[in-house]
């Protein structure tokens, strides 16, 4: 049986990568509209080019704090096992609150500069450029959330095997 911080987790995950890869598959479907529209129909609305790369950058930030626990992103575990496991534990605490201090410093400035910019508008979608932005919080928003939840606990890594 999971307990609640588990389920918490495992369904924060699910949901966030469900909603990044949604909104790939959107950003996938902008830039094939507008591909066919600049080669086959003849121009391109630019609202196209603007909202693949307002979609690719929230579906980055959106899963960023699954792929954070699921040890899929780029990091060097070297030293984690050259250390005793006393240093090692050491060293799993410092990282998490690390990531979790940088993750709500990064959801506090970032919310703040999306709210600064509500007064502008974007060129081709013509929306308050708050709207966009706002992915930049909600993404480092969720990473501390799911750190949080994931605890200092040993973070994953892809081994990898020799043959």
């Amino acid at each position: 049986m999971l307990s609640l911080r588990s389920r918490s987790l495992l369904v924060s995950q699910k949901a966030t990568l469900w909603l990044a890869s949604s909104l790939l598959l959107i950003d996938l479907l902008a830039i094939l509209f507008g591909v066919f529209m600049r080669y086959i129909a003849g121009g391109a609305p630019i609202w196209t080019d603007e909202l693949a790369r307002y979609l690719i950058i929230a579906s980055v930030l959106l899963a960023m704090g699954a792929v954070w626990i699921e040890g899929g992103h780029m990091r060097v575990a070297l030293i984690e096992r050259l250390l005793p496991s006393g240093l090692c534990r050491l060293l799993n605490v410092y990282q998490w609150l690390l990531t979790i201090t940088l993750a709500i410093g990064g959801a506090v400035v970032s919310y703040r500069y999306a709210m600064s910019v509500s007064m502008f508008t974007s060129s081709g979608l013509g929306v308050s450029r708050t709207i966009p932005m706002l992915s930049v919080p909600a993404g480092f928003a969720l990473l501390a959330w799911q750190a949080l939840l994931y605890g200092p606990a040993p973070l994953k890594t892809i081994a990898e095997e020799v043959e």
